[in-house]
């Protein structure tokens, strides 16, 4: 059994996919990160960044007591290697999916994410800041679109947990000002990817988890922490 602290989030929706497709049993406890669930002391113990998501491994690998895991890319990391599946064992293919994924964790996300906050939550709007940040994830899909060309997936023909991590991030293609017509391959490879069941499943699962507009007290919550409130 894995226990999955999760909000409906694309690093949240990373881990269901990879559950799903696994068919590994798990629970969903919800970290609600507009409400503080982040900074809680029991989640605090299983992800130091208050950050989620993060997995509790209740039967793992060497039979010993569960295993903690926090961060995203670790933690499709250490299902793919639990499971013996998303990650090829051979050294060349391997490096190649680790490349990818790394590439989501470095890049893909934090430049989207950054496009989200300046277009959407900044409390005033910063044209340089929106202008450099869309142009970035602009790159970074023409990066990925170009690696598409004739490969069914990311790292080759076989669906992989670099196609995982990176997914999540260009669902919200439209708030992030991109439009998916300009990376035909990029948009072919979408469009396989939302058809597979177990990210239709995936996603399903954010419906229990009711998102409301962010306030200013959760804006405050999200974007106003620094050393003094992590050494709280």
């Amino acid at each position: 059994m894995i226990d999955l602290y999760y909000w409906p989030t694309p690093n949240g929706h990373k881990i269901t996919i990879f559950l799903e497709e696994a068919g590994l049993d798990y629970a969903i406890h919800a970290v609600n990160i507009s409400a503080g669930d982040q900074f809680k002391p029991d989640f605090l113990a299983i992800s130091p960044n208050n950050r989620m998501p993060a997995i509790v491994d209740r039967a793992p690998a060497d039979g010993g007591e569960p295993i903690p895991v926090f961060e995203s890319g670790a933690i499709l990391t250490y299902l793919a290697e639990k499971t013996g599946r998303f990650l090829p064992s051979t050294v060349r293919e391997r490096k190649t999916v680790l490349e990818w994924l790394y590439w989501q964790i470095g890049g893909l996300g934090p430049m989207a994410g950054q496009n989200h906050h300046f277009n959407r939550y900044a409390p005033e709007r910063i044209e340089y800041a929106i202008n450099r940040y869309v142009g970035e994830t602009g790159r970074l899909y023409g990066v990925l679109d170009k690696r598409l060309q004739g490969r069914a997936f990311i790292a080759g023909d076989d669906f992989t947990i670099a196609d995982m991590a990176c997914y999540p991030w260009i669902v919200p293609h439209e708030n992030q000002n991109q439009n998916l017509e300009d990376f035909p391959d990029l948009k072919r490879w979408f469009e396989a990817v939302r058809a597979r069941p177990a990210v239709v499943r995936a996603y399903a699962r954010a419906d229990d988890f009711k998102q409301p507009a962010v306030t200013e007290e959760g804006k405050k919550i999200l974007f106003g922490q620094s050393a003094a409130t992590v050494k709280r």
